[in-house]
């Protein structure tokens, strides 16, 4: 099909799956791989538009089911889109909405029509259909648009509703290629189900594989599944996905996930999670993840974390200060700031962490680096070291237990 999305791979880890590459989009190249921050309702809660691209930020997430009920399909058609709405100059990828099956399940009925909603604002109907979904995100304007497809949470016991989910989601695909009427401006990407049943996944990845879409999702992980299932499924998927098209593993954003999933061979990733932390007072560092309403940091007068240059950490005062953990523990239970300043420190280290991967790609040192990353996390400690992730990268040719 039709695209507006170019991909160079640039390099090649030796011995994982990992790779490096650029996307050319409609709002700019994006290096890959990725961490996607996510702004549901147009809107990083915390983070204004201009902090958001300051943390090095170019492709973001809106949802599609959020917008087309507030501002709705008219306002974003009057002002010409989300770009324009939210006043990001940059890079934008939407889900379709499908999503909200599993997150509102109570709220939503699955037919082949589409997904019938109540609104969760007033109550009030909406049917989610593919073309629905697709003029919605025609009208948002992004630059990545994600077909709406059939989700069932992996824990689900009933094996033929995830089989009848997987070939739905299919269908509905042929449906938003047909719906979509941008292709020359959007481009869409499928969407993979199946569950944890590699078997379907693999039926799924040969029937999306030859709609040709400019991009490929992995979808409906990271809903309760034990991390050994996860990294089987994704492995599963990259081994039959094209060399040169983004693969996208949809709902992921805890670190170790991400430099094992880099490792499984995909390459953009998105989560509500460094945020959503923030907000309890959380922040994420290379050392693990710091509660900073602990008592015990009152009087800790060093950064959030060391050398970390984003906004938060570095200093920025004639005084040579940054913003200490005593300064956020003494916000973080009664002011709002708190959690602002968390949330630019833990988006600026997801995408910092993401460089640094590329980097050690591109210079072919990455089983060096999944080592060190482990060892700094686990303060050296083997005996720490999570076994899903020690089996996964020992599939990849990676020993986290050998120095």
């Amino acid at each position: 099909m039709r695209s507006a999305l170019g991909y160079s791979l640039e390099a090649k880890c030796s011995v994982t799956k990992a790779r490096a590459a650029t996307l050319l989009l409609p709002h700019g190249p994006v290096k890959l791989p990725i961490f996607m921050p996510v702004a549901t309702q147009a809107s990083l809660k915390g983070l204004t538009p201009k902090q958001l691209e300051d943390t090095s930020c170019r492709l973001c997430l809106n949802n599609t089911y959020h917008l087309g009920l507030k501002p709705g399909q008219a306002i974003l058609d009057a002002i010409g889109g989300a770009h324009k709405l939210q006043s990001w100059p940059h890079n934008l990828l939407t889900d379709s909405g499908g999503f909200q099956m599993v997150s509102l399940l109570k709220l939503a009925k699955v037919t082949e029509e589409g997904v019938r909603f109540l609104s969760p604002h007033d109550g009030s109907p909406m049917l989610l259909t593919p073309e629905h979904s697709i003029s919605l995100q025609n009208s948002i304007g992004s630059d990545i648009m994600m077909q709406l497809d059939d989700v069932i949470a992996t824990t689900s016991p009933d094996h033929a509703r995830i089989e009848e989910a997987m070939h739905r989601s299919i269908r509905w695909l042929d449906r938003c290629i047909a719906a979509h009427a941008k292709p020359e401006t959007q481009n869409l990407f499928c969407i993979i189900q199946g569950g944890l049943d590699l078997d379907l996944r693999r039926q799924c990845c040969e029937a999306m594989v030859a709609r040709d879409t400019p991009g490929i999702a992995i979808g409906g992980l990271s809903g309760g599944e034990a991390k050994s299932e996860y990294c089987k499924v994704v492995d599963t998927c990259t081994g039959l996905l094209p060399e040169k098209k983004p693969r996208y593993v949809m709902g992921v954003g805890y670190p170790e996930d991400l430099v094992v999933s880099v490792a499984l061979g995909a390459d953009m990733f998105d989560c509500v999670w460094p945020t959503r932390t923030a907000r309890f007072g959380n922040a994420v560092t290379s050392r693990g993840v710091l509660n900073l309403k602990h008592a015990t940091y009152a009087n800790d007068f060093g950064p959030v974390e060391e050398g970390c240059q984003c906004t938060t950490c570095r200093p920025t005062s004639e005084a040579g200060l940054g913003i200490s953990k005593a300064y956020i523990y003494h916000l973080a239970a009664k002011e709002t700031a708190g959690a602002h300043l968390l949330s630019i420190h833990n988006i600026h280290y997801l995408l910092d962490l993401m460089r640094r991967i590329r980097l050690a790609i591109i210079e072919d040192r990455y089983p060096g680096f999944l080592k060190s990353y482990f060892s700094t996390l686990y303060s050296g400690d083997k005996t720490k070291y999570p076994q899903w992730a020690v089996d996964a990268l020992k599939g990849v040719g990676v020993d986290l237990m050998q120095d």
